[in-house]
């Protein structure tokens, strides 16, 4: 990656101070801190030249995510997407706030906005590889623990969900995780039921 320039560092390190600021922590790190990391970690693995606008909409996926908590709507399937969907446009404004400050152009800062938004998946290489990099993260970090509080029903389809979100390229990384033995077998079930 080669976005290495003083504007894209200090938007960074600013996405960075604001997810230091959630209050749940992994490993003694705030979570979203974490995440953000994970996030440029395997972008950089799979998609190393990607674009500075991806770098940056990669960063901030999930900044300041903590402060719109799934708890405030309705424990459902509609109420899951009802907070996603406010997620999106929260941290599109969140990112292009901070990308303001920093003095990137407009066309950038709709760039991000818009890959943050999601928009045009599987339309968009660009949009596309930041789901993918989305999706592995998951699957390397979180499914596990997310699998055993769940019924198994109800992770097969997500996990078939998230397989169908993905490029062959981001699929043919998520085979090579190094997944329990347990998420591994959910994985292959999904994929061959």
């Amino acid at each position: 990656m080669s976005a290495e320039g003083e504007q894209f560092r200090t938007a960074i390190e600013k996405f960075d101070a604001a997810n230091a600021q959630d209050p749940t922590l992994v490993g003694g790190a705030p979570a979203e801190l974490v995440y953000a990391r994970r996030m440029t970690d395997w972008l950089r693995r799979l998609y190393p030249d990607a674009a500075e606008a991806l770098q940056l909409a990669a960063r901030a996926q999930h900044i300041r995510r903590w402060m719109i908590p799934r708890s405030r709507y309705p424990m459902t399937r509609q109420g899951y997407h009802q907070w996603r969907t406010t997620l999106y446009s929260f941290h599109a404004d969140e990112a292009a706030r901070i990308l303001h400050e920093v003095g990137y152009d407009d066309a950038t800062i709709d760039r991000v906005r818009s890959l943050l938004r999601k928009e045009k998946l599987k339309a968009d290489p660009q949009t596309q590889a930041l789901e993918d990099v989305i999706c592995l993260v998951f699957l390397e970090n979180y499914f596990a623990d997310f699998a055993i509080k769940h019924e198994e029903e109800k992770v097969i389809g997500i996990l078939r969900r998230t397989w169908k979100k993905m490029s062959e390229r981001g699929r043919a990384a998520a085979l090579e995780l190094p997944l329990t033995p347990e998420a591994r077998r959910l994985v292959e079930k999904a994929l061959t039921s």
